[in-house]
């Protein structure tokens, strides 16, 4: 069957990775970035796909530089390039949808995807008592800017300090192991040996941060540099964002393609992105465990390209914490034993903060060469699994044209919401929780409580002897008493 010459195909793909002491030879974000776009031009074959491409769309960064792309696009050699970035919040994969959209709609012919971090050279620097200075750029905004439409955290949150992802994310994964039913012990084991296998993947990745494998016994033990941060994560159950790496992408229409001179054979066609922004606090999740928005976004994905999901081979499952990874393969019915990344995760393969999807898509795609014929799914979290996305890939073209679609309005309707409030005193039901420490010793309980008329409420305790007890034994379930968000 003849190719569409509108259908979006990705033909060049650029992973840079440095690992450098001394910051002062070490390039800076935006110099990485352009180093992995020619990486990928040179993938593709054609320089000219650079120079004649017609936007340039880059992720927020830990950086500062106000309009990146830019900057890139004048060291390629890129005239009249659209730029645009992305703010943090906003779906990485909404950059694989949109692109692949505006291509099949003919109102873009080359599109660039880039993002990087050099956070590992400013760690450098800053031990080594100076700092990783990045060019300064002339005060100028990209020709468009993507914004999330919400907050990510709740006010009541921020003002309790609960803020920093591994407390959240440990409270969702304690969330849904009380929902499994299965003991501490056992749970614990269950998630190092997932995590173990990770490091087994990024082993056998040559652009991963850490190629060392780790067992799951040193994953689960808390010693030496593994210390305890929130009960049950150590620090290597955590994505490794302290990296130097950048992505570089070149999507184009299939005509373009043929018209630089890009082989069939390196193609790599989008079949779908779906994706829900529905934002909704983790304090305000009536079933903190649960993430509708994946169950939707993965299902609208298979049908619109009338597969299912047993004939998806590789997989990239987004990995910032174990329980990112449970709760999407509970909502995708993924077998937790099987393939779950094609990188290595975001502990080991590394996670620069606003970027790792974008690494994950060139990984993905020089899977898919290797192993034609096959179909890849990438994923795609924002926030505390606020955001949910889901995109399809394969080297064959998909059946019935590339397709996008924001799903937003059925995970909202599919979502209930409980309202959080600041000054619930009484009995509450524990609906999840976690315990942060100091150095090797748990200091403060965080929990969040229901009423019995499901109003939700947020309660810590700095009580160190009922610290040390909620790593012991399961406190979800658990009536407990409050007043002015504190157990009592």
């Amino acid at each position: 069957m003849p190719i569409d010459p509108r259908t979006p195909v990705l033909v060049g793909v650029g992973a840079i990775q440095q690992r450098l002491d001394d910051p002062d030879d070490a390039l800076e974000p935006v110099a990485l970035m352009q180093a992995a776009l020619e990486r990928a031009a040179a993938d593709a074959g054609s320089r000219a796909l650079l120079t004649d491409a017609d936007a340039i769309r880059v992720p927020r960064g830990f950086w500062d530089y106000p309009d990146p792309g830019r900057w890139v696009a004048e060291q390629l050699g890129a005239s009249g390039v659209r730029t645009q970035v992305s703010e943090v919040g906003v779906l990485q994969s909404t950059l694989f949808g949109h692109a692949a959209r505006d291509i099949a709609a003919g109102t873009a012919d080359i599109v660039l995807l880039t993002g990087g971090e050099a956070k590992f050279r400013a760690l450098r620097a800053q031990i080594a008592g100076s700092e990783a200075s990045l060019s300064n750029q002339a005060s100028q905004e990209p020709d468009s800017v993507l914004r999330p439409s919400g907050d990510i955290m709740h006010r009541l949150e921020i003002e309790a300090g609960l803020v920093t992802p591994v407390q959240q994310y440990s409270m969702i994964e304690n969330a849904l192991r009380a929902a499994e039913g299965m003991e501490i012990d056992a749970h614990r084991r269950e998630v190092a040996r997932m995590w173990a296998g990770m490091s087994e993947v990024a082993a056998k990745n040559p652009a991963a941060w850490n190629r060392t494998p780790v067992s799951a016994d040193e994953i689960r033990t808390a010693a030496g540099r593994n210390r305890m941060l929130a009960f049950p994560y150590t620090k290597l159950h955590n994505s490794q964002w302290n990296v130097d790496q950048a992505a570089g992408l070149i999507l184009c229409s299939a005509e373009a393609a043929r018209r630089a001179g890009v082989p069939e054979s390196r193609w790599v066609y989008p079949w779908a992105v779906t994706e829900s922004n529905h934002m909704l606090s983790l304090g305000e999740r009536v079933a903190p465990h649960a993430c509708p928005g994946f169950a939707i976004a993965g299902r609208r994905a298979l049908e619109a390209c009338e597969v299912g999901g047993s004939e998806v081979t590789h997989r990239e499952i987004y990995s910032c914490f174990p329980s990112a990874v449970r709760v999407q393969a509970r909502e995708l019915e993924i077998d937790l034993r099987a393939p779950l990344t094609v990188t290595g995760g975001m502990t080991f393969a590394g996670g620069p903060l606003n970027n790792f999807v974008l690494q994950a898509a060139v990984r993905m795609a020089q899977i898919l060469r290797e192993d034609p014929n096959r179909l890849g799914m990438v994923t795609a979290v924002s926030g505390l699994l606020t955001k949910q996305g889901v995109s399809l890939w394969s080297n064959r073209p998909p059946p019935r044209g590339f397709h996008f679609e924001d799903v937003s309005d059925a995970v909202a309707r599919a979502t209930p919401r409980a309202s959080l409030i600041a000054d619930l005193s009484g009995s509450g039901k524990v609906i999840a929780y976690t315990v942060v420490y100091e150095g090797d010793e748990p200091v403060r309980g965080a929990l969040l409580c229901a009423s019995e008329e499901g109003r939700h409420t947020l309660a810590f305790t700095e009580d160190r002897s009922v610290a040390l007890e909620m790593t012991q034994r399961e406190f979800c379930g658990e009536q407990v008493k409050v007043r002015d968000g504190w157990l009592r």
